[in-house]
């Protein structure tokens, strides 16, 4: 029983640490640091565009 409470007092926090350093390391990709408004913007409209043609894409599929 004893080892199974080690482990378990070992790996719990190991696991928590590993997800919350992901999360953070995605975080930070997702937005660089020297990232302006600017490209925040221009990054935004280009994710817009590309859903409105994936919209269109799903469209056409859908008539034919």
């Amino acid at each position: 029983m004893l080892p199974v409470v080690i482990i378990a007092a070992v790996a719990i926090p190991l696991l928590v640490i590993a997800f919350l350093a992901m999360r953070r390391s995605t975080k930070a990709g997702e937005h660089p640091a020297n990232e302006t408004e600017a490209d925040r913007r221009r990054n935004e409209q280009e994710f817009e565009e590309a859903e409105r043609y994936q919209a269109e894409l799903r469209e056409q599929e859908h008539r034919s």
